[in-house]
């Protein structure tokens, strides 16, 4: 799900960062307050795991691949500032060490999957909760991987029309909405399965721990 260099216009990417920028600011605000002994090894732990999660990538159809995001169980233990904070720097450490995502693509990845994912995952479980405990954090693990596939899709898929030659030919990423919003989305569906299950078994860790 990581965006690469290169696929994005400066259109596109430089008004991201504005955005990302005010995020993170925001996300920011009274950061010493919320972090005590308590709370830093344990979102350390859990930012391990999302950083590791995002590295190991799944072979997609069409010579793409996709990866869990772990965002899901940061927002839900730590709340949406500190998981977005915390997904920020695990992407950015990811581009940085292994190319994963592009530098100039950064606020896009990290708005969509550090702030949506983590946002869509709180909503979620509270939408949810008349289901049962493990019932609402595994749809909203699923949401906290389909939706920031969603808005990928849409920043890709409108590069066509954002910038491209005066005869129509694409500058950027060459393929519209018509393609990427299958080919992300019913891919990230499943692979939302597996992100639901992993979390519902993290949360349960947590709860016997009393993180929760």
């Amino acid at each position: 799900m990581h965006i690469p260099d290169g696929f994005l216009s400066p259109q596109t990417y430089l008004p991201a960062y504005a955005v990302a920028a005010a995020a993170w600011w925001w996300a920011a605000k009274g950061l010493r307050e919320r972090l005590d002994e308590t709370t830093v090894p344990r979102l350390a732990m859990l930012t391990a795991l999302a950083y590791a999660l995002g590295l190991v990538m799944v072979p997609l159809p069409g010579g793409t691949s996709g990866h869990a995001l772990g965002v899901a169980t940061l927002a839900l233990l730590f709340g949406l500032r500190l998981a977005f904070l915390a997904y920020s720097g695990v992407l950015l450490l990811q581009s940085l060490l292994f190319g994963a995502g592009g530098v100039t693509a950064l606020a896009v990845n990290a708005l969509a999957m550090g702030l949506v994912g983590a946002a869509a995952a709180i909503t979620a479980k509270r939408m949810f909760a008349r289901l049962g405990d493990s019932a609402a954090v595994a749809i909203a693990a699923w949401f906290s991987v389909v939706l920031p596939g969603a808005v990928v899709a849409l920043v890709l898929g409108l590069q066509p029309l954002i910038t491209h030659q005066p005869d129509g030919t694409p500058l950027f990423f060459p393929f519209g909405l018509a393609i990427t919003l299958p080919a992300v989305l019913l891919p990230h569906a499943a692979i939302g399965i597996g992100e639901a299950l992993l979390t519902v078994a993290v949360w349960r860790y947590a709860k016997s721990r009393r993180w929760a």
